[in-house]
């Protein structure tokens, strides 16, 4: 018997705190909610009869040990907005007759922080005399840039090995670089566009779009027949306000766009195709000649890929224009040999050669590692005591702490390959059992961490 085994004794209570986790809105960036869910995991982690420290309401830790080397598992308490199209109430934790639990952070990345907690209380519990010191570290901004990792290691020491369960199975030995941006206008300079909104996150495929038009009416009966011919769906309404045109497609995270479809890019394409550029105004002309629906940046110049880690791709998270002001956000995840600096050079030159202002966001570099690295080993021998086979070494187009850790960390689990889970969309979900296979896993990775010399 594996001691990973060992976290299934809490199963139920697991469950049982996880309806409450998953019960706090802690949406990215609206601090008091995500400061709630920290001090919610902070209370538990005393609860437990473990040490627990909060970082300026931002980021925080539960500890086990003392001395030795220190060892880390990162998670994050935070997550995207809620989104469209949910069959069960988003901030609910659900379980489906599926074998599915669903409810917004169950996958990304409440249920893995939950798990991470627990494992610390079931080495205190089972007496585990250990010869490092073992943190579960967690975080409250990794969704809007990771600016509370920054925050944290300024008082608190990187660990010497950690892994960070915010990804899939097996073992990410490799991040794409990620620039996000935002362009923008002075103001907004189209006539027959007056309105067009479309996403709230500038890391997710948007799934609905809409755009309001000035425009007679054989031109509106012109576009309802274009939009017969257009890649998405579209609806039209007539209001006080001129002809609204609503614009349907698939939400999914932004590494992973060609799992969605952009109402918002889609909905530029159809006005564009019928309108006069100038009528649309600077900043739509800008995305339908330079980006259009493409993912791989081909129409910037941009395109690239490589063979350790696949082709850059580019999702255009949000569109808000209105009489005063025109933006967007964009997000690129480009290869872990690309240059991100020349990638950001090309695309700066080429926007503001057409009057788009570009603003930088974040840019977090490209992260890989060797597989001989001594935090890969015992990951590897985690994942096989339990799986009875060798993991998979592979690289993502996400972004997780992992970058933070200085080459001393990576991505592992909960996810595994096949499963749906929906992050970043409506549904989100974990099988239940496959949920509980990771908590074994995690929990063997913990051990064997803070008990390995």
């Amino acid at each position: 018997m594996s001691f990973g085994e060992k976290i299934l004794d809490y199963k139920e209570e697991i469950i049982t705190d996880l309806a409450e986790l998953i019960a706090i809105q802690s949406v990215s960036g609206i601090q008091e909610s995500t400061k709630e869910a920290l001090d919610w995991m902070m209370r538990k982690a005393i609860s437990f009869g473990l040490e627990a420290k909060s970082i300026n309401n931002i980021a925080g830790h539960a500890e086990l040990g003392k001395g030795g080397k220190l060892c880390g598992v990162l998670s994050h308490l935070d997550v995207v907005p809620e989104g469209n199209n949910w069959d069960s109430l988003p901030f609910e934790l659900s379980v489906g007759d599926n074998g599915y639990m669903y409810g917004r952070g169950i996958a990304d990345d409440k249920g893995a922080a939950l798990i991470n907690l627990y494992c610390l209380r079931a080495l205190k519990d089972n007496g585990i005399e250990g010869k490092n010191t073992l943190r579960a570290i967690f975080g409250t901004n990794e969704e809007r840039g990771m600016t509370d990792m920054d925050e944290y290691f300024k008082y608190e020491p990187v660990p010497e090995l950690s892994f960070t369960p915010d990804s899939d199975y097996g073992i990410c030995i490799g991040e794409k670089g990620i620039i996000q941006l935002e362009l923008y206008t002075d103001t907004h300079d189209g006539t027959t566009l007056t309105q067009f909104h479309s996403g709230k996150a500038v890391n997710a495929v948007p799934d609905t779009a809409y755009a309001l038009l000035d425009c007679t009416e054989n031109e509106d009966h012109q576009l309802a027949r274009l939009a017969d011919a257009k890649k998405g769906s579209f609806e039209f309404y007539y209001t006080i306000d001129g002809l609204m045109v609503l614009s349907r497609g698939k939400a999914a995270h932004a590494a992973k766009p060609e799992e969605g479809l952009n109402a918002a890019t889609a909905l530029v394409d159809l006005l564009t195709s019928n309108f006069a550029l100038p009528t649309m105004g600077t900043l739509p002309s800008f995305i339908s000649h330079y980006i259009g629906t493409d993912i791989d940046g081909v129409m910037l110049g941009i395109k690239t890929r490589d063979k350790e880690s696949g082709p850059l791709t580019l999702n255009v998270g949000t569109i808000h224009i209105d009489s005063g002001y025109a933006t967007c956000t964009v997000d690129i995840r480009y290869p872990v040999t690309a240059n991100g600096e020349e990638i950001l050079e090309k695309l700066t030159k080429q926007a503001e050669r057409e009057g788009i202002h570009v603003k930088v966001l974040t840019h977090q570099k490209p992260l890989y590692l060797s597989k001989d690295t001594e935090i890969i080993k015992i990951l590897s021998k985690s994942y096989e005591s339990i799986m009875g086979e060798k993991p998979e070494l592979y690289t993502t187009g996400g972004g997780t702490y992992a970058r933070k850790l200085q080459g001393k960390g990576v991505a592992f689990g909960p996810i595994f390959k096949g499963e749906v889970s929906n992050v970043h969309n409506a549904n989100e979900c974990i099988n239940v059992d496959k949920f509980f296979k990771h908590a074994q896993i995690c929990l063997e990775a913990m051990y064997n961490l803070y008990t390995n010399a």
